[in-house]
């Protein structure tokens, strides 16, 4: 499979490798734009992305294995990422992911039948002020209670 990006999208990469002092420190924005593009970061994408910043492709790999925020494989509709950090889990984290998995009915790092809600945890979201917190998609939510837990996810359609 071939990718690439439409000439729109290579300005953009462009203009992204000008604001920064060595062209692979543009790596970060460029595996983002790769995301939303492709909607998951392949190795035919690594592969695009090294060859588009002049790097090896097992950099570009070593990158995208490390940060959980690129995708590896598809996702649903609406990514859910639930902290399980400590902040998070002494403010009921760990009641919510329950709550979560049998309202989805799902297990984490999986996805529903329908692909429209994939589950995970993830260390620490940085948020801690507002512990509980998840992301749904780019999104952070705070403060979570079951019924906010609820009411959120029964308004995503």
């Amino acid at each position: 499979m071939s990718v690439s990006f439409p000439e729109k999208d290579r300005k953009l990469v462009e203009e992204m490798i000008r604001h920064y002092p060595h062209k692979k420190s543009a790596i970060g924005d460029v595996l983002y734009l790769a995301q939303k593009h492709f909607g998951y970061i392949t190795p035919e994408v690594e592969l695009y992305v090294a060859s588009l910043l002049d790097l090896p492709a097992s950099y570009v790999h070593q990158v995208v294995t490390f940060y959980s925020m690129y995708l590896k494989k598809p996702v649903g509709k609406y990514l859910i990422m639930l902290c399980d950090n400590v902040s998070c889990l002494l403010c009921g984290a760990e009641d919510l992911l329950g709550r979560i998995k049998e309202k989805l009915g799902i297990e984490v790092g999986e996805t529903t039948q329908e692909g429209k809600f994939t589950l995970w945890t993830v260390e620490c979201l940085g948020a801690c002020e507002q512990a509980p917190v998840m992301m749904i998609n780019d999104k952070l939510y705070g403060n979570l209670t079951p019924d906010k837990l609820d009411r959120l996810l029964d308004s995503l359609e």
